[in-house]
């Protein structure tokens, strides 16, 4: 933080939660032994062999709540689809697609970040739902919220899913809602499990009047519509058609040169949201594009559950439209479809057959953060290792129902 208001240390800001910060905090007393000189406010862009072991050794130690969320996943798998050889049992072959996940390994451990450990919340949660434990699973869900709030992406599905599956408490036969179930107490329970969570993170800096600058950095809208590598989402093809437009604009002198805004969006600047051609797109139009798209994943969940199978789906939905039409997305939100979808992929030839899709597109979008020539054949050699083992096992597991790519393009429709 600057020690004054008007003086800023760096151009570069913690746009993460309280409890990311509050990590930080922790992380830096283990720092000091390694390397004291990082811990400087004022040296940027330092880097030396103990500051780079120390990041490597503390996302590897961390990790080790992401292995336990896999453990936990793994036993939530309907484990009837049992072959002779261990390497065919879903169970192992889920433990795989998680842990060696190509995205993950690049992004913690090459590209480097603390998503594992936050992705381990996030299956843990996942896992507590399935395993019944919902008040657990909404703790976890809420403290990670807390930790990156990017989760906010799939937050309508957490919500829907624990009004319809905890609050409510019967069905009628048919699987409508039996209204007379509701639980005020259980309702109550889930408030004061998120409302002291969140009292926890923001209390202080509410305390202090101090929670607007927070939620200025949280959501900086003024970064643009787009991240400075575009993840491949409807964005993308809204600003490339607007490029098509200007060229051809220009060419046929439709458009005055002198017009066209210097910083354009098309021109691929973070932190200009101008299009020349098309309308330029607002925080709120996103917003409500995806909130639309996200629809009639949450209307599916309310009136036909499907159990935590159903609530995984709409999870899922919920991750691909707020990466298709979210404001200023990373090109890393993807893993937040694919790795819940792992789950998914070992129930299903369907879903199987949906989750090579994603994941293979997901991976190779993920590429430009690895931009040096040393590390392309690396990228190349991982993401290529992990996709025919996903193919090879999943087509292994589902071998008496149908070739999963084939017929890939029919089966879109089970997710909803």
């Amino acid at each position: 933080m600057p020690s004054h208001p008007h003086i800023a240390t760096s151009e570069w800001t913690l746009d993460y939660p309280p409890f990311f910060a509050w990590f930080e905090y922790i992380l830096s007393h283990v720092a000091k032994y390694f390397d004291q000189e990082m811990l400087n406010v004022h040296n940027l862009n330092y880097s030396s062999s103990r500051t780079l072991l120390f990041q490597r050794f503390s996302v590897i130690f961390m990790d080790v709540l992401f292995v336990y969320a896999v453990r936990e996943c793994c036993k939530c798998i309907d484990g009837k689809k049992v072959g002779k050889e261990l390497t065919e049992k879903p169970k192992f072959i889920l433990s795989v697609l998680l842990l060696w996940n190509f995205g993950l390994l690049i992004v913690d451990h090459i590209h480097f970040q603390y998503n594992g450990f936050l992705f381990g919340l996030m299956l843990l949660s996942i896992a507590r739902l399935f395993q019944k434990r919902h008040m657990e699973g909404a703790f976890l869900f809420a403290v990670l919220l807390h930790f990156k709030h990017i989760y906010l992406y799939v937050a309508p599905a957490y919500g829907v899913y624990l009004l319809r599956s905890y609050c409510f408490t019967a069905n009628k036969p048919d699987g409508s809602i039996r209204w007379k179930s509701f639980s005020f107490v259980r309702l109550i329970s889930l408030g004061l499990v998120v409302f002291l969570v969140s009292a926890l993170s923001l209390g202080p800096f509410l305390a202090l009047n101090q929670l607007p600058q927070v939620f200025s950095r949280l959501f900086p809208f003024k970064r643009g519509l787009c991240h400075a590598y575009w993840a491949p989402n409807f964005w993308a093809l809204y600003n490339a058609l607007d490029k098509v437009l200007s060229v051809i604009g220009l060419k046929l002198k439709f458009l005055d040169p002198n017009n066209i805004p210097k910083a354009s969006m098309t021109s691929g600047l973070v932190q200009q949201f101008q299009h020349t051609v098309l309308p330029s797109v607002t925080p709120l139009a996103t917003l409500i594009c995806t909130l639309i798209a996200i629809l009639p994943s949450i209307f599916c969940l309310w009136f036909k559950p499907q159990g935590p199978r159903g609530f995984l789906r709409c999870l899922t939905l919920c991750a691909l439209s707020s990466f298709m039409f979210g404001w200023h997305v990373h090109e890393k939100a993807i893993l937040l479809a694919i790795l819940p979808m792992s789950l998914l992929s070992v129930g299903k030839a369907g879903d199987a057959s949906i989750f090579l899709i994603l994941t293979t597109t997901g991976h190779y979008s993920l590429f430009p953060l690895l931009f040096t020539a040393p590390e392309l054949p690396i990228k190349i050699l991982l993401m290529l290792l992990f996709t025919i083992y996903s193919i090879s096992s999943l087509k292994t597991l589902f071998r008496r129902s149908f070739t999963l790519v084939a017929q890939a393009g029919v089966q879109w429709h089970d997710l909803s």
